[in-house]
């Protein structure tokens, strides 16, 4: 739903009054005009670009279609001039023979093209060579006569294109956020990103469904953009915000440019400026907002902190300058934003190899616009340049903290197939390392007893849509074909030990361990905790939550001893988040298939443990917990299978919802993990 203010929350118009103490957006610039940088320093002859219409944005309304012919051949009866008096009008006088004459031609029409298709046919299909026989190809273009009863035929209902509202073109700052609105708008920013990540892949794994083994490329991305949209869902549409987006935190990435739009970030789909066009604004100058920096230019230079941006235009096909630019559009807004002081948000795109996109988008912060010059590119063309400086007290930028994940190397700490990583550069504890590392929970014994003529699935050379397992789980898989988990459910029945499909099938997700390098680290506030040096897709597996599983009888005497026991039942069920689409359908109801009964048994992880237990307490988490089965079919003893609820970047904690209702009992798991 689109986000409103609380009480606390101020939106300031974007006059000078609340960026400068004397100059006025609304008031005429006193500064040197828009051509002196034109002409300053290079005079070159440039072609006319046209500016290119929003993207996000229906195209401006044309101007209706007029059939009518330029030719006398085609002779409108509505259009035709009339005649003066010492002329005859042929249409009044013989309108039969206008119709005849149509008719003819119409005819002569019909026979040639019937004519080009046999030829093209090499002789015709049918072998004859009687042209009254020759059906006409609907495709073909030709004009057909219209039979006498076609006039009784109702037209067609023409269906129109949905309009939707424009963006707004009043520009705001929002300020003064207290910590309860930005836990507020962090808590929209990522219920929304969660929504469209469900669409997403569920509409990938219904196209899949629909189409399997076609190998054609589903714009999952589209498609959640498009509900979203059509039921209002879009963020920050209302205003056109500078600065800083609510709920939008540095280091934030997102896969695909459709989210950057549906956040509200960046408002163009293609375009690299994001701007307020001068014919929206109040002194019909531009402002520019945002902008994407990811290499597409050969002209520019990124040093993180100092950026020379190239301005748009004058680009073929392959990227490469082969026109002079010219100060307009999106060129003439960064200008105008450096008059006037405006900021703008940097968005930088990096290739990514393993991952849904081809390219990640990080946000990394506001800068401002130092200088602009006209100078001669690589190509010979001349181009603008922008000179940009990142606005200090920022957190750390998200594209540089992917760099240095992909060069950061640590202790291994696990029995995984990748290597769990230990990181301390606080202090000489190493405490996680003297404890057993547990891959798989240690459940009782009379709980694989009790499933020993246990049933599954018959597909030897992989799972179909109709197998044993599937149907268990509702009639449908779990996982799409990417294994990211469609949606939460109480449980899930993943194929297991009585499956006769191999290891390689698609209803094997958590069973192959981690996929990612996740690091155990040491932090100043949360004791211990855990992050991963990969980037983490939402609805991905991460890791299972493992230790000695005790029945309550036994988790009983152990709590008599002091020790911190985890409960599951006490996890909060945000799988229930994932994949909600009530927002979508107001009818939607929450997965209650497959059942499970509440859960009775605790966690020891005083002795043997994983990385899982390392991760910190939070009402908002990034992780959650779903219940999985696939080694045993006793419902009361069912795995903990952690999976990511949004995109995760590098470096990033990892929390969970533990559900603790009173702070003491999570103080003395803190103190296990410390």
């Amino acid at each position: 739903m689109p986000i409103s203010l609380s009480t606390q929350t101020h939106f300031f118009p974007l006059t000078m009054g609340s960026l400068l103490p004397i100059l006025d957006l609304n008031a005429s610039p006193q500064s040197v005009p828009n051509s002196t940088l034109a002409t300053a320093t290079i005079s070159l002859k440039v072609p006319k670009i046209e500016p290119k219409p929003e993207p996000c944005d229906d195209p401006a309304p044309q101007p209706p279609f007029d059939p009518s012919p330029s030719s006398d051949i085609f002779p409108n009866p509505q259009t035709t001039p009339l005649p003066l008096p010492h002329q005859t009008s042929i249409v009044a006088a013989a309108p039969d023979h206008v119709y005849s004459e149509f008719h003819r031609i119409s005819e002569l029409f019909h026979t040639a093209f019937a004519k080009g298709i046999q030829n093209c046919d090499g002789g015709g299909r049918g072998g004859g060579g009687d042209e009254d026989g020759v059906v006409l190809d609907p495709e073909s273009g030709a004009i057909v006569p219209v039979e006498d009863n076609s006039q009784q035929q109702q037209l067609a209902e023409v269906v129109q294109r949905k309009k939707y509202p424009q963006r707004s073109n009043e520009l705001v700052r929002v300020t003064d956020l207290s910590d309860e609105d930005h836990r507020y708008f962090r808590e929209v920013v990522r219920k929304t990103r969660m929504l469209y990540d469900s669409i997403r892949i569920l509409s990938v794994a219904e196209e899949d469904k629909k189409n399997p083994g076609q190998g054609k490329r589903t714009r999952g991305d589209l498609r959640a953009a498009s509900v979203l949209r059509d039921r209002g869902l879009w963020l920050n549409r209302d205003k056109r915000i500078v600065g800083s987006i609510p709920g939008v935190y540095v280091g934030d990435l997102f896969f695909f440019r459709m989210e950057l739009c549906v956040v509200g970030i960046h408002g163009q789909v293609q375009a690299g400026i994001d701007y307020l066009p001068g014919s929206q604004s109040s002194n019909r100058e531009p402002i520019a907002t945002s902008i994407i920096v990811s290499g597409g230019y050969e002209d520019d230079e990124d040093a993180g902190d100092i950026i020379i941006y190239t301005g748009h235009g004058g680009q073929d096909k392959f990227n490469r300058q082969c026109a002079h630019q010219k100060l307009e559009g999106g060129n003439l807004a960064l200008e105008r934003s450096m008059h006037y002081g405006i900021e703008v948000r940097v968005i930088r795109g990096r290739k990514i190899h393993g991952a849904v996109s081809s390219k990640v988008y990080v946000y990394d912060g506001l800068y401002r616009i130092l200088e602009t010059w006209l100078d001669v590119g690589k190509s010979g063309f001349g181009v603008y340049k922008f000179k940009l400086l990142r606005i200090e007290g920022q957190p750390e930028m998200g594209s540089s903290i992917l760099k240095f994940a992909e060069s950061l190397r640590s202790r291994p700490l696990s029995r995984e197939k990748i290597p769990v990583l230990l990181f301390n550069d606080i202090d000489a504890d190493q405490d996680p390392l003297y404890y057993e590392y547990l891959r798989t929970p240690a459940f009782p014994t009379h709980v694989y007893h009790q499933s020993a003529n246990g049933t599954g699935c018959e597909c030897v050379n992989g799972c179909n849509e109709n197998c044993f397992c599937a149907m268990k789980n509702g009639g449908e898989f779990p996982y799409d074909q990417n294994g990211f988990l469609l949606r939460g459910k109480p449980v899930v029945f993943e194929c297991g030990t009585f499956c006769r499909c191999p290891p390689q099938c698609r209803n094997r997700v958590t069973q192959h361990g981690l996929r990612n390098r996740l690091e155990v680290f040491r932090s100043r506030e949360t004791g211990w905790g855990v992050r991963s040096l990969d980037l983490i897709h939402a609805g991905a597996f991460i890791c299972e939550y493992t230790g000695v599983i005790l029945t309550r009888e036994q988790a009983q005497i152990f709590s008599m001893d002091g020790d911190s026991l985890i409960y599951p039942h006490r996890f909060s069920d945000k799988w229930a988040e994932w994949g909600d689409l009530s927002q979508i359908y107001p009818d939607y109801a929450r997965p209650t298939y497959p059942a499970i009964p509440p859960l009775d048994f605790a966690m020891d992880v005083s002795k043997m443990r994983n990385v899982a237990c390392y991760m910190s307490q939070s009402t908002t988490p990034n992780v959650m917990v779903q219940f999985v089965l696939y080694d045993h079919n006793n419902l009361m003893f069912p795995h903990l299978m952690l999976f990511a609820m949004e995109n995760i970047p590098p470096l990033r904690e990892l929390s969970l919802d533990y559900g603790v209702a009173v702070a003491d009992e999570w103080t003395g798991k803190l103190a296990i993990c410390n």
